[in-house]
């Protein structure tokens, strides 16, 4: 269980350290707003998170008869969870792909919800709290070296990321 919550941690922060990066980076006036007022970490992480849902997929298995939308979910059966999606929701986050570090991102699914959240999350928010600011604060000229398009993307494996982030200053 500990090298199990060490890995997930471990991968998953670093993920969205070097995939939020990039997102502000692609969103230079979200990454000024962020170098100009530090205070905006908090929010800028909740919006991070909820933007971009690094962990994409989940799934739960009905313990109970459910009705759901007009949907009837029989106990047993798997409902496959898609948090991009929810985290993407137009009801709940007016224009909801644009990347806003003022946003109150309240609510985003990134850690999971209920007795399914992550452990790990206050630990990783914190991290990115940390880290974002202090990296675009101490690097105000940083920018991607190659063209946004050319930065390889991790996809196809249970977390998203980006393979490289060239960047230069």
């Amino acid at each position: 269980m500990a090298t199990f919550l060490l890995g997930a941690g471990f991968d998953t922060t670093m993920n969205m350290l070097s995939l939020g990066t990039y997102a502000l980076l692609r969103h230079p006036d979200q990454a000024a707003a962020l170098r100009a007022e530090p205070e905006l970490a908090a929010s800028t992480v909740e919006e991070l998170l909820r933007y971009l849902t690094i962990a994409h997929t989940g799934a739960r298995y009905a313990i109970a008869d459910v009705e759901l939308d007009g949907e009837l979910i029989r106990a047993g059966e798997t409902v496959a969870i898609s948090l991009a999606a929810a985290n993407r929701d137009p009801d709940k986050y007016a224009d909801p792909d644009r990347l806003d570090v003022r946003r109150q991102a309240t609510g985003q699914l990134a850690f999971g919800h209920g007795i399914h959240q992550c452990l790990g999350q206050q630990l990783a928010r914190t991290e990115l709290q940390v880290a974002l600011p202090a990296l675009f604060t101490r690097f105000p000229d940083l920018h991607l070296a190659v063209p946004a398009d050319a930065v390889p993307l991790r996809q196809g494996t249970d977390i998203y990321g980006v393979l490289r982030l060239p960047v230069a200053w």
